[in-house]
């Protein structure tokens, strides 16, 4: 029940731009050798992973008519339009820490990630 509660509550969530919500991968308390890991220690990692949750619409596109001189002026009726992301909700993503954001929502740690910090991505039954 509580897994439903907080998917419902992640789809009031809108990503913005080329940006991805990322849930982190559970840290390993110790090393392999048994080494236990001071708490923060994946805060200095470089390099984290998580799942996505959300991804943004990705990188906006200047949509531009013959007859108008002036692109950046947008019809009433006119949609935006958007380059989409490589990256897609479940996939498991490898990325920079640096220019990432935490967020705490629904008592659950989340990051925000600019696409272009992605490096690679791990998607089940590729299409």
């Amino acid at each position: 029940m509580h897994e439903r509660m907080s998917v419902s509550k992640l789809e009031k969530i809108i990503v913005v731009g080329d940006r991805v919500l990322i849930k982190p991968k559970a840290m390993p308390e110790k090393t392999r050798t048994g080494l236990f890991l001071p708490p923060g220690y994946e805060l200095k990692e470089e390099i984290q992973s998580g799942y996505v949750v959300k991804c943004g619409p990705g990188y906006p596109i200047p949509v531009g008519t013959d007859e108008d001189a002036e692109p950046w002026k947008k019809q009433e009726n006119e949609d935006n339009h958007y380059i989409p992301l490589q990256a897609r909700v479940g996939d498991l993503a490898i990325f920079l820490q640096k220019g990432t954001f935490e967020v705490l929502y629904d008592s659950e740690k989340y990051l925000v990630v600019p696409h272009h910090s992605i490096l690679l991505l791990e998607r089940d039954g590729l299409q």
